[in-house]
């Protein structure tokens, strides 16, 4: 099933809501299974790095079904490498982001940038809780 644009957008929600619990300012990105955008949406005074630093981390938590951090060790491994590379180098093997998965099916994922990296993965989880 794919994730519509009301449910994407319930998640960035959900990312902000848990955001502005932790006093922080952030980015979140929501893709489809395929890594592509489907919502975006920048707090103001978020940091700008926090841009690609959201979309990047939820394009590799999407494209390994798990959360973005679990690939940081093996982020220079010849498989996380070269399926990032091939993807063309959008993916970013931090922690931050995780997999919207539904009848054991990855729809896509949720990645933030802005806060520590515990906290992005956080307000992640916090925006996935409110499908």
């Amino acid at each position: 099933m794919a994730i519509t644009l009301e449910e994407a957008n319930r998640m960035v929600e959900g990312a902000i809501a848990k955001a502005k619990e932790l006093d922080i300012k952030i980015n979140v990105a929501v893709c489809d299974a395929g890594g592509r955008l489907v919502a975006f949406n920048r707090m103001d005074g978020a940091i700008w790095g926090g841009v690609y630093g959201a979309q990047g981390k939820a394009v590799a938590s999407a494209a390994f079904g798990r959360d973005s951090g679990l690939l940081q060790e093996s982020a220079s491994s010849p498989i996380v490498s070269g399926i990032l590379n091939a993807e063309g180098g959008h993916g970013i093997a931090s922690k931050g982001a995780a997999p919207v998965i539904r009848n054991d099916v990855v729809d896509g994922a949720v990645g933030v940038g802005g806060g520590t990296s515990q906290e992005d993965e956080d307000c992640a989880k916090a925006g996935i809780a409110k499908l």
